[in-house]
């Protein structure tokens, strides 16, 4: 008697973070974090390729194309300019294309293909141009392969998503209609597949998700829900994968990292301190204020955080009572003071505030950024972006069509709202403030 040896094929997932349609964009430790938190997932249990069209290491990229890193990893992406949309006809600045070319794209489909599945992430709602590229590809050189679509824009604009024509949607925190389309049990226990990349090094991390704030710009309680803390074990897990791999920064992607610190953050880096784990740490989704202690800011220096990025966003009281009382001028002092205190350096403390924000008359805008500057740190504004479903964003309606994700760009709105000449003028202010900051 004789028996047949079955052997089971794995299926063969193409993972894409998409090019940047956009009229600026910059690798501030830009990394598909959602993307490859899924996939890791699955480690084992398909075959996986990344094409990240904004990885600046890339080893497909001619020497030509590679962009330089500062010290801790940030850098330009390769752009080139494009043609304005209709809607920003009226917005005077150049429109441009971020990423790797489509050439290498579509020549990495062709060689790497076919694929069973193509998991795409998504981030801006006002990015989908750079989906449309990216699908019409997958669908002309892959065209057995089925789309999944995930993430903020999924999320937040389900029914205009809908219209691009894809498999599977999968908006929000909740992945089993995705395991159960893939047909693939996931292990959980698993850390982001970060192994993809052939070379690697920079990396993001989340030990918490969701926030415990209500601030009204901010659509983080709709995409993530109620704030929770990951399991430390996988939070270890994720670091100690990411030194093994070389990486040299990290970047949290928290959005209330020291909230409840004691239960999340301070194990996490008295593991990294015994460890001797001799990494960079940054918070470019800024921390909250109120939250830094003498205490904590010690033992965050001493864990090896480099930058520090503050939410502040106004030093008008009415201001923040109106939109969420997420942090008031004498809560920024005191964190300063004890940052600085801890070691830190005012150069690599910045306190975020919002350019373009609809409530701009109450929110005495000029007089926070000199507030900032008198603390000895640097200020940043940060251009609003009218986010859907929240109270702030839906109070956009009165100026643009909200319907239209283009219109959720955080460069034309400040432009629309304010004008283009007011806008650059408090930018410009803002860069003469920052020049006096001792390095």
């Amino acid at each position: 008697m004789t028996f047949a040896i079955v052997k089971i094929m794995k299926p063969k997932i193409l993972l894409v973070n998409p090019p940047i349609y956009d009229f600026a964009a910059y690798d501030f430790w830009l990394k598909p974090y959602g993307l490859l938190t899924v996939a890791g997932c699955l480690r084992g249990k398909a075959d996986f390729r990344l094409f990240d069209y904004l990885d600046r290491q890339a080893p497909f990229v001619s020497a030509q194309e590679k962009l330089a890193s500062d010290r801790w990893g940030r850098g330009r992406f390769y752009c080139e300019n494009i043609p304005r949309p209709p809607a920003f006809e009226a917005i005077p600045r150049h429109f441009r294309r971020f990423g790797m070319p489509r050439r290498m794209f579509c020549d990495y489909l062709a060689t790497e293909g076919p694929f069973d599945f193509a998991l795409i992430q998504t981030t801006m709602t006002y990015w989908y141009r750079g989906l449309e590229e990216t699908i019409e590809d997958v669908r002309k050189l892959s065209p057995g392969a089925k789309i999944v679509l995930g993430g903020n824009y999924v999320t937040l604009c389900p029914d205009h998503a809908g219209g691009l024509g894809m498999d599977l949607l999968v908006p929000g925190a909740d992945l089993d209609p995705l395991w159960e389309y893939l047909e693939i049990p996931p292990d959980l226990e698993q850390p982001p597949l970060w192994d993809v990349y052939p070379k690697l090094d920079v990396g993001t991390l989340k030990l918490t998700d969701g926030c415990p704030f209500s601030c009204t710009y901010c659509s983080v309680p709709k995409v993530y829900g109620k704030f929770k803390p990951r399991p430390m074990r996988h939070c270890l897990l994720e670091l100690e994968l990411m030194r093994q791999l070389g990486v040299e920064n990290i970047a949290f992607y928290d959005d209330a990292l020291l909230f409840e610190a004691e239960t999340a953050l301070v194990p996490f880096l008295n593991e990294v301190v015994g460890r001797n784990a001799k990494v960079s740490f940054h918070t470019p989704n800024a921390l909250n204020a109120r939250f830094v202690t003498a205490e904590l800011a010690e033992l965050m220096v001493r864990a090896g955080f480099k930058t520090f990025y503050l939410g502040f966003e106004s030093a008008s009281v009415r201001w923040q009572n109106r939109t969420g009382s997420k942090v008031f001028s004498e809560e920024l002092a005191q964190a300063v003071e004890h940052l600085i205190g801890a070691g830190a350096k005012g150069s690599n403390i910045t306190a975020y505030q919002i350019l373009g924000h609809p409530h701009i008359e109450i929110q005495e805008l000029e007089t926070s950024m000199r507030f900032v500057r008198k603390l000895g740190i640097r200020g940043m504004l940060a251009d609003f972006s009218p986010v859907p479903g929240t109270a702030d964003g839906e109070y956009c309606r009165k100026w643009i069509n909200m319907d239209e994700p283009l219109m959720h760009n955080k460069t034309a709105f400040p432009i629309i709202l304010l004008g283009f000449d007011e806008s650059n003028r408090l930018k410009d202010l803002q860069r003469e403030l920052n020049r006096s900051i001792r390095r």
